[in-house]
């Protein structure tokens, strides 16, 4: 069986796939700890709930956007299922044969987006991912990485409205009917939600003009499910797209 782990700025999730579907999947804080213990504790007791034997993982793949973090799940993996995982990043790349923007700046969980959304479909395609940061990431028919727009994340923006304001609440991400608010949880709800839903269709459409209008839209990230005016907008909503992209990536750096 395949681990698949994306470590991001907020949560590190871990994917196990049995070769037909994704079984389990854990999500952990990115701050639980720098040590490989911690996180080799946490994955031992999922293991344990869920009836899953260690000895079952034979290859395991890694996309980390926080530095810091990159050799403590390495270390995880490698002492915990004794196997050395593939590390997404610029080594790996010409093996996907596709065109990486900036490889070395380009994050890795926004290549594996990028390499579903090829594999998968071979046309022009937007991956939009409701992450810590709100990301378009463009790809091409041919395989070639256009480019990547990136605005702050819902929670992001929740969040720093609360931090530098005196008297407004932060508030749960609930999509309300209407845009006007009527009490001041309801108009920071109006004003962020909707107000994201106007910036994610105005950057489809603007794209669109950029790449033509046969473009599949792709929508991923854990808060993808909650601005439901968009769901027409998006050809494939999928919170586990970047998992699918790191199994695609295991699999053609295995052969």
């Amino acid at each position: 069986m395949l681990l698949a782990i994306d470590i991001g700025n907020t949560d590190v999730v871990f994917g196990i796939h049995d070769g037909k579907s994704w079984i389990h999947q854990f999500r952990v804080s990115s701050s639980l700890s720098g040590r490989p213990a911690d996180f080799e504790a946490y994955l031992r007791l999922r293991f344990l709930e869920n009836s899953l034997k260690i000895s079952e993982i034979s290859k395991s793949i890694i996309s980390c956007v926080v530095p810091d973090m990159k050799m403590v799940l390495k270390m995880m993996v490698e002492e915990m299922f004794g196997i050395s995982p593939v590390m997404v990043g610029p080594e790996i790349y010409p093996s996907l044969k596709m065109e990486i923007l900036s490889p070395y700046e380009i994050g890795t969980d926004l290549v594996a987006n990028a390499t579903y959304a090829y594999y998968t479909y071979r046309k022009n395609c937007v991956i939009v991912d409701f992450g810590t940061a709100l990301t378009f990431t463009v790809i091409s028919a041919e395989g070639k990485i256009l480019g990547v727009s990136i605005a702050p994340g819902l929670k992001t923006a929740v969040k720093s409205l609360f931090s530098n304001t005196a008297q407004l609440p932060e508030v749960p991400l609930v999509m309300p009917d209407s845009a006007i608010g009527k009490n001041t949880v309801h108009a920071i709800q109006a004003g962020i939600l909707w107000g994201y839903v106007g910036m994610v269709k105005e950057m489809i459409q603007q794209i669109r003009k950029e790449v033509g209008e046969d473009c599949k839209i792709l929508a991923t990230g854990g808060l993808s499910s909650i601005l439901t005016p968009l769901q027409s907008e998006f050809d494939e909503v999928d919170k586990s797209l970047t998992l699918n992209g790191l199994k695609i990536i295991s699999e053609i750096t295995e052969s």
